[in-house]
């Protein structure tokens, strides 16, 4: 008579306990990728005791950005395609033929370079609607970025001979001296779409 042998059970108790350890050795050893935003920096707490009437902001160093719910870009008063977006930033940022409706100029020192007329003093306001796709603001941050980054790499390549992103710590810093980075987010808002 054959008789049929049973397989003999394996012991499950501890395997709860190796699966735990294993998942705590991978996440202890492994490096997880961490999303970055955009660099932007904020700008200082107004003091309390200032007064509103202290703060002295040209309307010619301010370029307004505004993306409406039908992702249409308005700067300036004047709707523009995504294309022009960095030409028109970058003749801002610039002012290259020191134009009294765009940023004023103000002498400054510069490391490596000595005395420069410098637009330091202008400020990008971006602002978008609530209904702006996210597609359509990273696009805008992108040719707001590129209009610094073509500004920087011209003048790194004629100074240095290498690009911004080449450049030692020192030498980039003096580069931003020259066009330092001023791009500020306002809250979305419901502006509407246009007609």
């Amino acid at each position: 008579m054959n008789r049929k042998r049973k397989a003999p059970g394996i012991n499950a108790t501890s395997s709860a306990d190796i699966a735990f350890m294993l998942l705590l050795f991978f996440l202890m050893t492994s490096s997880m990728d961490t999303d970055k935003g955009l660099p932007r920096r904020l700008p200082p707490p107004i003091p309390k005791d200032q007064k509103k009437d202290d703060i002295d902001v040209k309307k010619r160093n301010i370029m307004v950005v505004l993306i409406n719910t039908n992702n249409q870009i308005l700067c300036n008063n004047e709707y523009i395609e995504i294309r022009q977006l960095k030409e028109m930033a970058m003749e801002f940022i610039d002012n290259p033929y020191n134009d009294e409706h765009k940023p004023e100029k103000t002498l400054t020192d510069v490391p490596y370079f000595g005395e420069m007329m410098v637009t330091k003093n202008h400020v990008i306001s971006l602002q978008n609607d609530r209904g702006t796709e996210y597609q359509a603001y990273i696009n805008v941050q992108n040719e707001l970025a590129a209009a610094y980054n073509e500004l920087r790499n011209d003048v790194s390549r004629k100074k240095f001979g290498k690009a911004f992103a080449d450049l030692d710590e020192d030498q980039q810093k003096a580069v931003q001296m020259i066009y330092p980075q001023k791009i500020s987010e306002a809250e979305p808002k419901n502006y509407g779409e246009s007609k």
